[in-house]
């Protein structure tokens, strides 16, 4: 075995240590992992495609690679922040925690406020009338539509289930200063009106049509 390969490993054995991955229980397999990840982060859409004849801006694919990243990592926090509450553990909170903000929504009102699909949002709904969180009132105005509300139950789950939503939270938010956390709130309210306004009014329209529509290219 060569003599340099030997010096790197241990310059990059070294670097685990300092890590914040770094545990004194660590095992090869953690160190393994942390070298996958730092080979992934240290990639960039421009590397990945050196070889082919394509266009490819960095900033605007690492945001679309972090903003699909940090979902995947905020699903998996979220199940065990609400592991008490496997009934909510799906997204069902956030239209628990959405309808104790907005009383007596409609089921497209309350599908549409968490941005999703209407099959998608309407099974979480089922699921959560089928707990017994939720309960369905007739529309005064309009016969032909119900109204949801939180039951008892639901209100009760909610007060319950606030500690682990906010202990869940912290987490997500990381190890941001608070000023980091103020800018990166205004940043993602600033994305998420955005891409709200192309949900409520272009959700039908192409990639290509709503690139024209907002002139971002």
């Amino acid at each position: 075995m060569q003599t340099d390969f030997i010096i790197d490993l241990l310059h990059q054995v070294k670097e685990f240590e300092s890590s914040d991955t770094y545990k004194p229980n660590c095992k090869v397999d953690d160190f393994r992992m942390w070298l996958n990840d730092k080979k992934y982060s240290d990639e960039s859409p421009t590397k990945l495609f050196k070889n082919e004849e394509h266009q490819v801006s960095f900033t605007e694919n690492e945001i679309c690679k972090q903003i699909l990243l940090l979902g995947r990592y905020s699903k998996l926090m979220i199940r065990k922040g609400l592991a008490d509450f496997p009934d909510l553990a799906n997204e069902e909170f956030t239209y628990l925690y959405r309808l104790k903000d907005e009383p007596f929504l409609t089921k497209i009102q309350l599908i549409e406020r968490n941005g999703h699909e209407k099959q998608t949002g309407t099974q979480i709904i089922k699921r959560l009338l089928e707990a017994g969180f939720l309960e369905e009132k007739n529309d005064e105005d309009d016969k032909r539509s119900k109204r949801l509300n939180l039951t008892q139950k639901g209100e009760k789950t909610f007060h319950e289930s606030v500690k682990n939503v906010n202990l869940t939270s912290s987490i997500l938010s990381g190890k941001l200063t608070e000023k980091e956390k103020t800018e990166l709130l205004r940043i993602l309210k600033k994305l998420n009106e955005f891409h709200s306004h192309i949900y409520t009014d272009y959700k039908g329209e192409t990639i290509e049509k709503i690139i024209e529509i907002f002139g971002l290219k």
